[in-house]
């Protein structure tokens, strides 16, 4: 079976914690505003419906409401999708996606889940694409940057704005952040990371990281 085929229900990612985005990265670009809902998020098993906005962000805050913003912003979704998750272990986690109607991914999401918004930006940095996500409301003013690819992601060479490694970190899932959003928990978070530090993970092969500029 050939490697694309065997592995096309699965994905590859690898996942940081980010104090802020880095703008000089990020300041030409515009995002895409995402808004989804989770019907299942137990024990890392999620089913998830996802709306998209190219090109369309919005400022987000602690006050930016998934569902009003879906409600102000309806007329901009571009794609939609309906996606089953399994649980993720050492950076890969299956992954079924399937393109539906955005006026009924629209409807599904306002009858129900567990709804969560955000900014997306994508960047080339060496040879990776990198998705940075601003979440919204709830889970306000947490930024993670993700690196995905066919296959595992070895080698990497991780960029100083990635403050701690939080690939395995199911808290930190967006359907770990749809149960318990990240401001329930940052104090929490804030007091590990003081006691601990960062941590990458190194079973990866070689890692090259560079010290962030904003420290804890």
């Amino acid at each position: 079976m050939p490697l694309d085929e065997e592995h096309k229900d699965f994905e590859f990612e690898r996942r940081f914690f980010c104090r802020r985005l880095p703008e000089k990265l990020t300041r030409e670009e515009t995002p895409t505003l995402i808004v989804q809902s989770y019907y299942v998020h137990e024990d890392n098993y999620a089913l998830r419906i996802r709306l998209q906005a190219n090109d369309y962000g919005v400022p987000m805050s602690a006050h930016t409401d998934a569902l009003h913003t879906l409600l102000e912003s309806g007329d901009r979704f571009t794609a939609a999708s309906m996606t089953a998750k399994g649980p993720s272990v050492g950076g890969t986690r299956y992954e079924a996606e399937r393109a539906i109607d955005v006026g009924i991914a629209q409807e599904l999401v306002l009858r129900g889940g567990s709804p969560i918004v955000k900014n997306r930006y994508g960047i080339w940095l060496d040879e990776d694409w990198w998705n940075l996500d601003a979440f919204g409301d709830k889970n306000a003013p947490l930024i993670v940057a993700e690196v995905e690819r066919s296959g595992p992601v070895t080698d990497l060479t991780i960029p100083d704005f990635c403050l701690t490694e939080i690939t395995d970190d199911a808290r930190f899932s967006n359907d770990g952040l749809a149960d318990r959003p990240f401001s329930h928990w940052k104090d929490t978070f804030d007091q590990e990371l003081a006691e601990h530090g960062p941590h990458f993970l190194t079973n990866f092969g070689y890692n090259r990281t560079e010290r962030p500029e904003d420290g804890h």
